[in-house]
């Protein structure tokens, strides 16, 4: 899959994407992430990207002309993929989307900033995409929340891809308890039934102790189970 980010603060993103399984899927070629600096589509010395709204009111509005510039740069047609505006007015991500997303060759993910986009921009997007009903500083925390949870359902980019299936959101509810060594801790000891090597037993135990941490911490999730 092929990764790229617009924006206007690219050395943001310099550390996130260096470590770990995102630095891991690039290193195995499963993954190309290419960060853009939105300023190169400028034409003026002050390599402006936003301007004052019409009509009045506070901030400053993010310009379609450029933004358009910069999606035709980036955007591959002989790729299946998306362009995607990173926006508290999208729709809000949530597992499915990153898994749908994750089959995908690329995705062009725009972050926004200041007071937010020329309402022109959007007719340039496949869609919107929110991290959470609150506001950011600017999309590109966003931009690696989404790479994130999209780049690590690749095939391949977990060792295991079976582990992936077992998470919290996955089937549609939060992840079963988890234990380690040690077997005690402070009077604490892990479950029986998880040192039975009865799979059968411990695969109901884990499905009925998924479902009981669902009801406690994220009852509005059952809804989908």
């Amino acid at each position: 899959m092929q990764v790229d980010i617009i924006t206007i603060f690219p050395e943001m993103f310099k550390g996130p994407f260096d470590q770990s399984i995102i630095k891991r899927a690039q290193e195995k070629k499963l993954a190309k992430i290419n960060i853009h600096d939105l300023r190169q589509w400028t034409e003026d010395k002050h390599k402006t990207v936003d301007d004052k709204p019409f009509g009045g009111g506070p901030g400053m509005i993010m310009k379609v002309d450029i933004i358009d510039k910069a999606i035709a740069a980036v955007r591959k047609k002989e790729l299946k993929g998306k362009t995607i505006l990173l926006t508290p007015q999208g729709k809000t991500f949530k597992q499915k989307r990153a898994e749908e997303i994750s089959r995908l060759e690329q995705i062009v993910l725009i972050c926004g900033h200041y007071e937010g986009f020329d309402e022109r921009v959007r007719e340039l997007v496949d869609e919107e995409i929110s991290v959470g009903d609150y506001v950011l500083t600017g999309g590109e925390l966003a931009a690696m929340v989404v790479t994130d949870a999209v780049v690590r359902l690749i095939p391949g980019v977990v060792g295991n891809i079976e582990s992936t299936k077992d998470e919290s959101f996955s089937a549609d509810g939060l992840e079963y308890p988890q234990y380690t060594k040690p077997v005690e801790y402070k009077g604490k000891k892990v479950p029986e039934i998880l040192l039975s090597g009865n799979h059968a037993k411990i695969k109901e135990w884990r499905k009925k102790k998924a479902v009981e941490k669902t009801k406690k911490i994220r009852p509005d999730l059952l809804k989908k189970i």
